[in-house]
């Protein structure tokens, strides 16, 4: 059961994701989509084509059809449930697709995310087809039903339409795939564009041989720094299925949560959901401008879910998501949100002059606490409960937001603690408008868990 996580299915090639699973869950999933279509696509790794083998046997024997898109980034595979496919002679769309990615995870890794009528398939949804995987018997099928469709032809051509404005501006930029399956598009749409760009790692390779495809990771962007110094005017990088982004400038490494805000400076009052590690300066700057800032769980599936409920226009994880509803289709796309910066820079925007006017705080990266899968909710439960009677020398806290782990807010910043949903670990992160009190909500939100783990 561990393979199946909040957000996707995820586990090691062949230990855990093997025939036998693969078949199963697939099969699972056939009886769980209305349709008869069902979209697949791939990333780089070297097994994600044999899971794709895999998947086709499971789905065809749940009398599901499959749509092969074949090597693509995620977004590409998103994409594909909001076009028209001409398929056994008529115009169809699919009714659900699977992303064979192991996304960021080191290249023994893979896994499935799973979207079902445009939304994502998550959470009880997915626990609940593990527990089916436990007992099922999958009857036995020869056939093979699946039809080719070119989805990164009709996504490429898509954004090039989309961002024909875009053509021929003279700013220098280079990016960084880190050997991902985003190399299979950014090149093309680039040099449709006429756009003057210098890429690195674009070939993918799923061993990832120069650094681990996660933009997140500050030691994995030092080579497309290094591009940036000596070449470049912005810099992208994006993690092992393109569905996150990094955006550095000569000054600054800009987090989603600040490209959330320079977005929202093009939009007319718009609503915007963030996660629970977003900083404040974002919710606060957003709402001074007029716009509705809603912080919520953290998760792509969590984020698509609240954006269509509420119907934002914008919604972002510090780590790099990026979802435009916007003139877009509301999931997370990192080769869309290039765009949509370098649109801000055609538009005139000095993306480090907007970074500087607003307020000055001290903010840590994520601080990850390491726990175990049994452990970790029941962690936050105990730190819930003392906070109910904080020791003496605790900050005076203002209140306490509870949608996702503990967020609690102080007089002068804010200190989070949630358990990761994909890991056995606490996720924590601190900010103040004082570089002395950042430090202090850390190292006392830190003592707290040190007594709520003593106290399990």
């Amino acid at each position: 059961m561990s393979i199946y996580r909040e957000y996707d299915i995820r586990g090691i090639y062949e230990k855990e994701l093997n025939e036998k699973s693969v078949i199963k869950i697939a099969y699972a999933l056939a009886s769980k989509i209305d349709g008869k279509y069902v979209a697949v696509g791939y990333d780089a790794r070297s097994h994600s084509p044999i899971l794709f083998e895999y998947l086709v046997k499971g789905l065809n024997a749940g009398g599901k059809k499959v749509l092969d898109m074949g090597l693509v980034p995620t977004p590409v595979n998103y994409f594909t449930n909001y076009q028209e496919w001409k398929v056994d002679g008529k115009m169809i769309t699919p009714s659900a697709s699977v992303m064979i990615t192991g996304s960021h995870n080191p290249s023994e890794y893979n896994g499935f995310k799973i979207t079902v009528n445009k939304a994502p398939f998550f959470g009880e949804a997915i626990y609940g087809l593990g527990q089916e995987c436990e007992t099922l018997e999958v009857p036995k099928s020869e056939r093979r039903e699946v039809v080719t469709i070119n989805a990164k032809e009709r996504y490429i051509n898509f954004l090039v339409n989309e961002f024909s404005h875009l053509k021929g501006m003279d700013t220098k930029i280079v990016y960084d795939c880190g050997n991902g399956v985003g190399g299979v598009v950014l090149p093309e749409i680039f040099e449709k564009l006429d756009l003057f760009t210098k890429g690195l790692y674009i070939e993918p390779d799923g061993t990832f041989p120069n650094h681990h495809p996660d933009p997140s990771v500050e030691k994995n962007l030092l080579d497309v720094k290094d591009l940036l110094e000596k070449e470049g005017d912005i810099a992208f990088a994006y993690d092992g299925d393109a569905d996150r982004i990094a955006v550095l400038t000569h000054k600054n490494n800009i987090k989603g949560d600040m490209l959330a805000l320079l977005f929202a400076m093009k939009m007319e009052k718009p609503t915007v959901v963030g996660e629970v590690k977003c900083s404040q300066v974002m919710y606060d700057e957003l709402e001074r401008r007029g716009a509705k800032a809603v912080m919520y769980k953290t998760g792509h599936s969590n984020l698509k879910v609240k954006m269509k409920e509420i119907n934002a226009d914008l919604a972002c994880e510090v780590s790099g998501h990026i979802f435009f509803k916007n003139r877009y289709f509301g999931y997370d796309d990192a080769i869309y949100a290039t765009l949509r910066v370098l649109e801000l820079l055609q538009d005139g925007i000095d993306l480090d002059a907007e970074l500087a006017e607003l307020p000055k705080v001290y903010s840590t990266e994520e601080i990850k606490v390491k726990t175990t899968e049994e452990e970790k909710f029941k962690i936050i439960d105990k730190v819930k409960e003392l906070l109910q009677n904080p020791p003496a020398e605790f900050p005076v806290i203002k209140d306490i937001i509870d949608v996702d782990g503990v967020r609690i807010n102080f007089e002068k910043g804010w200190g989070l603690v949630r358990a990761s949903n994909t890991t056995p670990v606490l996720v924590t992160r601190f900010e103040s408008t004082e570089e002395k009190e950042a430090q202090n909500y850390e190292d006392t939100i830190n003592a707290l868990i040190k007594t709520a783990k003593d106290r399990l």
